[in-house]
């Protein structure tokens, strides 16, 4: 399905919507994809504020699995409208118990200070390995993106900053030319970004990785300047400290022209089974 069909609802009633479920076969994902439910209700805060508002953060809470063969209803409440900002509250709900609930802020055009961290230098997306070739996923479940190119920078090629305890590196961008319509850019960023993050907190852990039980618990997100979602987009992440079971992840992501377009912070859930044994070092 392609990502603006996913991210078109259906309003069902004022401050509802109904998202689409991206496939009844749903292979890999018994469970809802985290950006899926993510950028769907994303989709539905936009819906419910006047025209001049763009989204400057999210904040949101993975409350239950999601079951990925069920329609996810979405509802809104209006928080506050004021001049310069809005706030909205956006429940996604799945057979009668929220799933995940989600806070965002909205703002007019203004101005004011400008800086940001440089781009951290990266080899470019061309020759790079495809995710799909990594066997992340198996064939059914790598559909939700097969209209993605996604390239995960080999470890051998990264270049992590001193003091780094765990680092990943991931272009990518949507294949195929897509509406100028910069809210559907944004709430696309928000469907991708929950792909990968989590991964930075496994990749100095190979040999547990294949054990481990992992999903997101919480999302946040920041958007900072104007950006393509078909166009490559560097996502430079890292993970500062993992330990109780959960891993804390933090991406920033930048464009080719080096501008940094939006940040990313992370909680995910990264345990052992019960009956895992750990090898002694």
């Amino acid at each position: 399905m392609a990502i603006e069909q996913i991210l078109d609802l259906e309003q069902l009633e004022v401050n509802i919507y109904r998202g689409r479920v991206f496939s009844p076969d749903s292979g890999h994902f018994q469970r809802t994809f985290g950006g899926h439910v993510a950028g769907q209700s994303l989709v539905s805060a936009v819906r419910t504020v006047e025209p001049g508002f763009l989204v400057h953060s999210l904040h949101g809470y993975f409350i239950r699995p999601g079951d990925a063969k069920a329609p996810t209803v979405f509802i809104v409440e209006r928080i506050r409208d004021g001049g310069s900002f809005c706030t909205r509250r956006v429940n996604a709900i799945q057979h009668g118990q929220t799933i995940f609930s989600m806070s965002a802020s909205f703002q007019t055009d203004q101005e004011g200070i400008n800086h940001q961290d440089a781009m951290p230098s990266a080899p470019p997306p061309d020759g790079l390995p495809e995710l799909s070739s990594m066997k992340v996923f198996d064939d059914a479940g790598f559909k939700q993106f097969e209209e993605w190119d996604i390239c995960i920078v080999p470890r051998e090629q990264l270049q992590p900053g001193p003091g780094k305890a765990s680092t990943q590196q991931v272009w990518f961008r949507h294949r195929d030319p897509l509406p100028d319509d910069p809210v559907l850019h944004i709430c696309a960023l928000a469907y991708m970004s929950d792909l990968t993050l989590l991964g930075s907190a496994q990749v100095t852990h190979l040999d547990e990785r294949e054990h481990l039980q992992v999903a997101s618990l919480d999302h946040a997100m920041w958007f900072m300047r104007m950006f393509r979602a078909d166009e490559w987009l560097l996502y430079d992440q890292s993970s500062p400290s993992a330990c109780g079971g959960r891993a804390l992840c933090q991406g920033k992501i930048f464009n080719q022209s080096g501008e940094m377009v939006a940040a990313v912070m992370q909680e995910g859930l990264t345990r052992f089974p019960r009956d895992y044994q750990l090898n002694p070092r």
